[in-house]
């Protein structure tokens, strides 16, 4: 049996994309999160780590692009990402001073 995750340890950064400033404006949010974290421990996490109320996950595996250097070719890791709604009239402020 896997060992539970504590809901600081899945949030791994917050994603400051384009896009992700865009959905800020629909009171949403992107996250990596670990990989093995289910939307349940992602919305715990959310709502404890930054005082919010999380309306609805979304989750998607990102996968590993493959790289170039010189004659070697490598691959970069695959990952998750949550994307986080939140409840009316709730703001996260990291992402507000972009």
């Amino acid at each position: 049996m896997p060992k539970a995750l504590h809901p600081y340890e899945v949030i791994v950064r917050p994603l400051i994309t384009e896009k992700a400033t865009i959905l800020a404006g629909e009171h949403k949010y992107a996250f990596e999160v670990v990989r093995r974290a289910n939307k349940n421990q992602i919305r715990e996490a959310v709502q404890k780590g930054f005082n919010v109320h999380v309306t609805k996950v979304n989750t998607l595996n990102v996968r590993g692009k493959n790289r170039r250097l010189g004659r070697r070719y490598s691959r970069t890791r695959d990952w998750k990402k949550a994307i986080v709604t939140l409840a009316e009239g709730d703001t996260i402020q990291i992402f507000e001073g972009i």
